[in-house]
């Protein structure tokens, strides 16, 4: 790789890794050039959850973490084990690395993994949200993965954790989305690593598929969307199925790797239209689907990034400064999938409300 460590620098207390500059590649190993540059060189982030609080831009990544653990399906080589909060005034402005915002060491429930986060804020509180595995061990001697909340006054943190995660969750890759009306909703789960799949019949099967159900002719796994009540820290009713339908109005198939949901839900509003986005994970893009409800069902549309380098992306859709920008990742830095760099462009939309597709390359 084309870049080298400078040695260890402070970022809001906390020592981190600086990276030269002028050493950092603006192309990929196959030639093609990167059409964006990473936010912040100090640390590895990804799956950047992006939110406007008082008018500043706050990202909430994960943390990832150089180790020496190989990939594999079930995603162990993503050891993250806490959060860091990023802040800018503006796109394209200085950005500024938190300190550590939670430990999974403050997390009386927790064991590790601490995975893609989101936050929200209502009534002078800001709400964390993440995934991590519990105490428990199954058949891969690894816990089950719950979302946990944890509150702070500050958007920057600290934030201290529930002494349990929420009741009634499971899998991973919570998003919190606020509708007009104030009402707020998670969308949550993702497959293969995420035990999305060992979730089928309600209850856990520590057992279960590592990866999906390998039923390619029948309705592909979903991701969930539950209520929130008011207090922003509990379910309000029992998870139901996030549905994608083709345009015939059926559900996406388990086989259709190309547009099935895989993890990394985000929703956003627009134009009276809710949008469902999401991940295919094994096949590398990132989809949207729309709908008329935050419920769904939710009709396919396309994709809308095509695959960056590295393997995986989680991304979030905000819109600030008259424009909207999509926050996504990848390992221009590193080239290992385990340790990725944030990176946003602007998300453009066509007349009839469909997105415009981003290549994350330069032609």
């Amino acid at each position: 790789m084309a870049y080298r460590v400078i040695g260890a620098v402070m970022m809001c207390g906390v020592a981190t890794l600086a990276l030269a500059q002028d050493r950092i590649p603006d192309r990929a190993p196959d030639g093609r050039k990167y059409l964006s540059q990473p936010l912040v060189t100090s640390i590895y982030t990804a799956d950047p959850s992006a939110h406007v609080f008082a008018g500043k831009i706050y990202v909430y990544p994960s943390h990832d973490v150089p180790t020496a653990i190989p990939d594999d399906d079930l995603g162990n080589e993503y050891a993250m084990h806490d959060y860091r909060v990023l802040r800018m005034d503006r796109i394209g402005g200085p950005v500024t690395v938190g300190p550590v915002a939670l430990d999974v060491k403050q997390v009386p429930w927790a064991s590790q993994q601490m995975w893609a986060p989101d936050a929200a804020y209502k009534n002078g509180t800001y709400y964390l949200y993440f995934p991590a595995r519990d105490k428990a061990r199954d058949k891969n001697g690894l816990g089950t993965f719950r979302i946990g909340v944890a509150t702070s006054k500050s958007p920057m943190g600290p934030f201290k954790a529930e002494p349990k995660p929420i009741a009634g969750s499971f899998s991973m890759d919570p998003a919190v989305f606020t509708d007009q009306d104030g009402k707020s909703y998670m969308y949550f789960g993702g497959i293969w690593g995420g035990q999305l799949q060992r979730w089928k019949n309600g209850t856990f099967d520590p057992n279960g598929s590592d990866t999906d159900l390998h039923q390619d002719d029948q309705p592909a796994l979903t991701g969930k969307v539950v209520r929130m009540n008011a207090d922003m820290k509990s379910f309000a009713e029992t998870p139901r199925d996030a549905v994608i339908l083709d345009e015939q109005g059926k559900p996406i198939l388990g086989g259709d790797h190309d547009r099935r949901f895989f993890e990394a839900s985000w929703v956003f509003k627009r134009g009276g239209h809710y949008y469902y986005t999401y991940s295919t994970g094994d096949t590398h893009f990132l989809n949207y689907a729309t709908g008329t409800n935050p419920y769904g069902p939710f009709t396919y549309r396309g994709h809308f990034l095509l695959p960056v380098q590295g393997w995986t992306t989680h991304h979030s859709i905000i819109q600030t400064g008259g424009k909207w920008w999509l926050f996504y990742a990848d390992t221009q830095l590193s080239n290992k999938n385990h340790l990725r760099n944030v990176k946003v462009t602007e998300l453009s939309f066509n007349a009839d409300g469909t997105i415009k597709p981003i290549d994350p390359f330069v032609k």
